[in-house]
């Protein structure tokens, strides 16, 4: 199974377009992770650099907005339909909400299915807080009722809406990873979804326990005979990264965190037969 390693554009803002994709490329990374508005001006330029570059694309969406769930469903529809335009690897979507009941969350995923069926893209969605894969449990409650759905696993935002590393919902996670089909490798913790620093010895448990659901995926695939992977080292930039009181300086590094859990994984996928 080939392994693609993805690097997120969040937290390269404010520095050139071509900078910030010539500088995942030099670091060894196989795509890049892009998530937009509507209309990007950038769009052309994007895909220009990126071919140029001969840097995978994987779309995220995350902007799909509405006051009613009419309302987020026609922007939800133009977000993909857009993000489709951009002949990605696949979309990662983060779909629905939280507050939505199952019916109105699971038409959200069957207009997934069907722009995906029109335009051809793949369409994965993200576990994450606030959408309608917000916790194991709730997931199981969707697998259960669409054997179609794939997820793209960030079991960071788990851990934090259960307050625990999950010890107690193994049969859910035993679920949930036959449907992954893309990792976002954020550690997270009970009381937040990334920890200052996975290198750091008081982060070692959190490591260690999202490097074993993280591997229970990848041995699926690798049973599976897929093709291919894609892993994004998902470290966010503040205020996801803590940051010093008055000051706001970021105490970590961003670009050398996920620089790490990329080598860390690809070592890793590369010797774990």
């Amino acid at each position: 199974m080939q392994l693609f390693m993805i690097c997120p554009i969040w937290g390269m803002a404010g520095q050139p377009l071509k900078d910030s994709l010539q500088r995942i490329k030099d670091a060894g990374y196989d795509g890049v992770e892009y998530g937009c508005s509507l209309h990007d001006p950038i769009r052309k330029e994007f895909m220009e650099l990126a071919k140029v570059l001969e840097l995978e694309v994987v779309a995220q969406q995350y902007d799909a907005s509405g006051n009613s769930f009419a309302g987020y469903a026609h922007s939800y529809e133009a977000h993909l339909r857009y993000l489709a335009s951009f002949n990605p690897l696949f979309i990662n979507s983060q779909t629905g909400r939280d507050f939505y009941p199952i019916e109105e969350n699971t038409a959200l995923i069957q207009l997934a299915a069907t722009i995906e069926q029109e335009t051809g893209c793949r369409i994965v969605h993200e576990t994450h807080r606030g959408k309608f894969a917000y916790s194991a449990a709730t997931t199981m409650q969707y697998i259960n009722s669409l054997p179609n759905l794939r997820l793209t696993g960030d079991f960071s935002h788990f851990c934090t809406v259960s307050e625990s590393f999950l010890e107690d919902q193994q049969s859910a996670m035993e679920a949930i990873y036959p449907r992954v089909y893309h990792l976002h490798a954020r550690v997270g913790h009970p009381q937040g979804p990334q920890v200052t620093d996975p290198r750091l010895p008081e982060w070692q448990y959190a490591l260690d326990r999202h490097l074993h659901w993280w591997d229970q995926v990848i041995q699926y695939h690798r049973k599976a005979g897929t093709a291919y992977f894609t892993i994004t080292p998902e470290f966010g930039p503040a205020p996801y990264m803590s940051s010093a009181p008055f000051t706001q300086q970021p105490i970590g590094n961003q670009w050398e965190i996920n620089l790490y859990m990329c080598r860390l994984l690809r070592e890793r996928y590369a010797t774990n037969q």
